[in-house]
């Protein structure tokens, strides 16, 4: 399996390859065609001086037999290493710039064609051999030879240089480049391999972060900033953020492991004490009915905190699908709840706060689960009433939803409780001297039914009045 850093790599110097290779091929046909040319310009200005000095004679003959313009040939090429010949109207070769006296070159005859094209067309350029003169590849200028003095053509100058000479040049041009893109693929290829390793190390990071996590070092986070590049730095903050959410997690199922079996334990503890009274005669049999009593007390208890996790479940597992919803009248719901805490109410001489619209107020949901929802609501605000306090229940249209509270008057509830408010088996109680029937998930309860319609619920408590709000949708 290959790592991030070897495709990385291994894709990168493919690139640079790629790159050095098309620069190169481009930078040597660049430099053909320079040097093609730099050799035309070279050949014609060679042509063109030749030309003139040749232009001062009268005739054929007297140019064939100028020592004068044989010695300044041979010189022009040598300095402009190239070579020349003068050659008369009818194509014969009479002057070379071979350093040799009689060289091979003199007297040979070219083509009538190409004799023909130079005298009519005048300077001809072109790349090739020519047959019976030269038989190597050549980069050719032909310019015939007016004289100044009779006017007529008296031959013509052909300068030529070899092809090789050109590809010299370019062969030369072509190895230094080669030698200097190898230094800057070598250079580029540790540069990207510095890189790539440096922006790999940070996932390395996460990857060891990870295992750590799942060996249950709960508290290992990834860090952030520094040099890391702005998308692995995202993915490092998201990292950090699962990990949280996770330890969280995992510190609420070991608190809710310890609540429940704290749940559990005591009642159980209860029962279990009572009932061994009774069978070993501890507690006499007339005082049996009494601790029956209590254990009977015990075990609805425990029933109904069964009750509730069961509930809680299935909340949570399959929520409140839209076909077991309906329209009903939310006034009616909370009335109804209401009335059944009239027995609670008047014996802790609480005042009833009620504002409700006069006509009917419609919502989309579960009816059951927000009736339970007002219920558990109510019970909780009657609890923690204080004694002649005021019990408050207000619903109001808005334009989007309804909103329905539930308010109490008595302690308020410090700012660090109200967000634990709705955990499961947190009580505000801690001592149990007001709540000694609950077991902590009715509020638990409220919070899942309500975001399993989608909703929201939230709480304030400030000044002595705590007051929970909730909304509900309504019929479209």
């Amino acid at each position: 399996m290959k790592t991030m850093f070897s495709r990385q790599f291994a894709l990168t110097a493919c690139l640079i390859l790629l790159s050095v290779a098309a620069l190169g091929l481009a930078f040597r046909v660049f430099i053909g065609n320079y040097a093609a040319e730099q050799a035309e310009k070279t050949l014609r200005h060679n042509a063109d001086v030749v030309t003139g000095l040749a232009a001062a004679y009268d005739s054929a003959e007297t140019l064939g037999a100028s020592w004068d313009v044989r010695i300044n040939l041979s010189f022009a090429s040598e300095v402009a290493d190239t070579d020349a010949v003068i050659c008369d109207p009818q194509g014969r070769v009479m002057l070379c710039s071979c350093n040799t006296l009689y060289c091979q070159h003199l007297g040979m005859q070219l083509t009538p064609d190409f004799v023909q094209r130079v005298l009519e067309d005048g300077p001809v350029s072109f790349l090739g051999r020519i047959t019976g003169l030269y038989a190597d590849r050549r980069y050719m200028i032909a310019e015939p030879i007016v004289s100044r003095t009779s006017g007529q053509s008296i031959g013509f100058v052909m300068v030529s240089a070899t092809v090789a000479q050109t590809q010299q040049v370019i062969s030369e041009t072509t190895d230094f480049f080669l030698m200097m893109g190898l230094a800057v693929l070598m250079v580029a290829m540790l540069a990207v391999s510095l890189l790539v390793r440096s922006q790999n190390q940070p996932l390395r990071d996460m990857a060891a972060a990870a295992r750590r996590f799942g060996h249950g070092e709960l508290d290992v986070r990834v860090a952030t900033g520094g040099s890391n590049t702005i998308e692995i730095d995202e993915l490092a903050v998201a990292f950090n953020n699962m990990a949280a959410s996770l330890e969280k997690s995992e510190l609420q199922r070991r608190e809710f492991v310890a609540n429940i079996s704290h749940e559990l334990k005591t009642p159980m503890t209860t029962i279990a004490g009572f009932m061994d009274g009774m069978l070993d005669g501890a507690i006499p049999p007339e005082r049996h009915r009494e601790y029956m009593q209590t254990v009977a007390t015990e075990v609805r208890r425990l029933s109904r905190l069964v009750r509730s996790m069961l509930e809680v479940s299935r909340l949570q597992s399959q929520g409140i699908p839209d076909a077991k919803k309906r329209v009903f009248d939310i006034c009616e719901q909370a009335g109804q709840a209401l009335l059944s805490f009239e027995q609670k109410i008047t014996q802790r001489r609480l005042s009833v706060d009620v504002e409700m619209p006069d006509e009917p107020v419609e919502v989309f949901a579960e009816a059951d689960s927000i009736t339970q929802v007002i219920y558990n609501l109510l019970d909780n605000a009657v609890k923690f009433c204080d004694e002649g306090g005021t019990l408050g229940l207000r619903i109001a249209r808005g334009e989007q939803n309804v909103l329905v509270s539930v308010s109490n008057t008595g302690p308020t509830i410090p700012e660090s409780e109200l967000s634990l408010i709705f955990d499961r088996f947190h009580k505000t109680d801690k001592s149990r001297s007001i709540d000694r029937d609950g077991v902590g998930l009715g509020l638990y309860i409220v919070r899942t039914i309500i975001l399993s319609h989608g909703e929201d619920i939230t709480v304030t408590s400030r000044d002595g009045v705590t007051t929970f709000t909730f909304t509900l949708r309504l019929p479209k």
